[in-house]
């Protein structure tokens, strides 16, 4: 999915894919003297990774978010196929490939054809991973209106047939689904006046206050995570969900202004209760390898990830002019008679997955 882009603008994001995916393996191909491999209609025609190597598929991997995955779980040793639905992902591979960039090594990117509008094409190219990251990577046609009713649409289809994919699929064992924090954080103090002030893994938004609202962003997440929720519970598949906050990192806003746009409408209420979190897409990333390992042991269910909440009219006008924003989008002019906050984010669960890897924790609980 997306806009029509210039030349320019994709010269840009293909530099900026080079830079995150250097050093972090490649393309995997059968001979160097071939043609670009890695794009197939079927994945009957993908190169087979040997039994040792754990082949996992990444959904919308050329996003932002797909790609730092990527990066992180070539660097975790797994190896990886993309999924790509469009010729502009396809001619971005494609440049890689032939400059250069994509080396062979051991473990490697292998990207496949698929659409996720199309169940049987999910299960061709989930077949022979034993994992599933579902990033969720939507964009506005138009590249300007933020996110519609059509999109969440959409994103709820997609999210039951991926699910529905995994649950046909023999080898996939694991799935991880990218949500959003905003599928925890809208409640209605209104109808319930004694809501808990601590919003965790356990909080669910209210579908009815987001569509009054318009937050469409949030409803298509909030959909999507229960729709995927709910075929898991049916087919006894394994799944994780992690909600991230406002995703932030080197030119996000540029790459992403649909999903930033989208996620900040109704930002002034969350940053006047205390809601609005930021989380650096390698962190995030690194979130997704670590939960799926664990989802071997012991992970479970849903996992709030952030690492910065917005506090003080400093951070929130900072954020702005980080992420190319006006500042109230997120800040109101009577911001500073609000009073404390009314309810604290909490990432605890996370925190302790992440310490029990033997890493510490990046986050506040």
């Amino acid at each position: 999915m997306g806009f029509v882009q210039t030349e320019a603008r994709k010269k840009m994001e293909i530099e900026e894919m080079k830079c995150m995916l250097a050093g972090c393996g490649g393309l995997n191909r059968r001979k160097d003297d071939e043609e670009f491999q890695g794009i197939r209609a079927s994945s009957k025609q993908v190169v087979e990774f040997n039994d040792e190597e754990e082949l996992v598929c990444v959904t919308s991997g050329v996003s932002y978010l797909g790609l730092a995955i990527v990066n992180r779980l070539l660097t975790r040793g797994y190896s990886v196929r993309i999924i790509v639905d469009n010729e502009e992902d396809k001619e971005k591979l494609r440049e890689l490939e032939t400059s250069g960039e994509m080396r062979t090594s051991k473990n490697g990117i292998i990207a496949v054809m698929a659409k996720l509008a199309e169940v049987e094409s999910l299960v061709e190219a989930f077949r022979g991973c034993h994992g599933v990251f579902h990033t969720s990577a939507f964009t506005d046609p138009a590249g300007l209106s933020g996110y519609t009713k059509s999109m969440a649409e959409i994103e709820v289809r997609a999210s039951e047939n991926v699910m529905e994919a995994c649950s046909r699929t023999p080898t996939v064992r694991n799935c991880v689904v990218t949500s959003s924090l905003l599928t925890c954080l809208w409640r209605d103090i209104t109808t319930t006046p004694e809501l808990p002030p601590v919003v965790n893994h356990e909080s669910w938004s209210d579908e009815s206050l987001c569509i009054r609202n318009k937050l469409w962003y949030a409803v298509g997440k909030l959909r999507a995570e229960k729709a995927a929720w709910k075929i898991a519970k049916e087919r006894g598949l394994k799944l994780v969900t992690i909600c991230p906050g406002l995703i932030t990192g080197p030119e996000y806003f540029g790459k992403n202004p649909t999903a930033t746009i989208a996620y900040l409408k109704g930002g002034q209420e969350m940053f006047r209760d205390g809601l609005l979190a930021t989380v650096d897409v390698m962190n995030l990333a690194d979130a997704h390898a670590r939960v799926f390992e664990e989802m071997k042991k012991t992970a479970y269910g849903r996992y709030i990830c952030f690492d910065r909440v917005i506090q003080v009219e400093d951070e929130a006008e900072t954020l702005a002019k980080e992420i190319g924003v006006p500042a109230n989008k997120i800040v109101s002019e009577d911001a500073s008679n609000c009073g404390p906050p009314r309810f604290v984010l909490s990432n605890k669960k996370l925190c302790n997955l992440m310490s029990r890897t033997h890493r510490s924790c990046y986050d506040r609980s």
